[in-house]
Parts: structure tokens; sequence; C-alpha cells
């Protein structure tokens, strides 16, 4: 796992817009943004509460809210089924080299974590993601932004 938090997705707004890595969101695909990955990397999402999953493609840099891990597509979102939810806890998975598909244990999950014979399936294959950076929950904040928070913290003690 390289990561656990919050995801969110953007949808019809930023449709057609340049996205970071120079190509124009589509939000039927499954893609997503991140703070860190490298672009192109593959990654698999699984929704915690319900236990599924899907595979999407980092091609944008973002979240910037704060607590977020991952933005997804309209369409990745539709798949996980947070789409009318708006946010939804979900772990990211880095595959290992050669496999096309989320391990046997992800896929077979249940929401409180014990498995069974039945696989919550992703229609959309896996591939392998070449990220070796942790997920910036795993990095100290930088200077700048525990600067901020500071900043933050004190506007809110004076009011």
């Amino acid at each position: 796992m390289i990561g656990k938090g919050l995801a969110s997705w953007y949808g019809g707004q930023f449709h057609g817009r340049l996205t970071a890595n120079g190509e124009r969101y589509n939000r039927g695909e499954m893609t997503a943004a991140h703070r860190t990955l490298p672009f192109g990397s593959k990654v698999c999402v699984r929704n915690i509460s319900t236990g599924k999953t899907v595979f999407v493609r980092i091609n944008d840099r973002g979240p910037f809210a704060h607590g977020r891990v991952i933005d997804l597509s309209q369409a990745a979102a539709q798949e996980l089924g947070i789409q009318g939810l708006g946010l939804k806890q979900v772990e990211l998975w880095k595959l290992h080299k050669g496999s096309d598909s989320c391990p046997d244990d992800l896929l077979t999950a249940s929401a409180d974590g014990s498995t069974s014979n039945k696989p919550v399936s992703s229609r959309v294959p896996l591939a392998e993601v070449s990220a070796t950076q942790p997920a910036r929950s795993e990095r100290k904040p930088s200077a700048r932004a525990q600067k901020s928070q500071a900043t933050t913290t004190r506007k809110a003690k004076k009011r």
C-alpha cells in the first residue's frame, strides 16, 4: 500500500481542460490526480467501505485540499461508487512488476478487512506502477506548509 485517506473526484467543469502532464482531461477516462506519483503511474484504488477497486492512470497533480490523497476522474469515482458521496476513504496500491491486475487478497477483501472467495471486481485491468516516492502523507510537511498551518491556527484563535 502506498497511501490511505480521502479520495475526491472532479468532473464536468474540468472536462477538456489541460492536465498537469499536458493532455486534456476526459471525465470518461480512468485517470486521477496525485501530488507526487510520476505521470503515467498505474494505481489500484480500493474503496475501504465497499471493497470495490478501480485502476487509474496518474495524469494530473492534486488534490490540493487538506487530507485528500487522490482526485479521481468522474468515471473512476462512478466505478468505485463514490460519485454521489463526493469523498470516501480509500487505499492506494502499487503493483508488482509484470502484474496486470489487483492482488487477489485486495480484490477479495471485504469492508471489515476479512477475505472471501468472491472477488470484488474491477472491470479494468491494472498495470505496473513505476513510482518509488512515498505518498505525501508519509513525508514530513515542508517548512512552508508548517508555517502556513501555524498562521491558520493563530488566525482561528483570534476569532
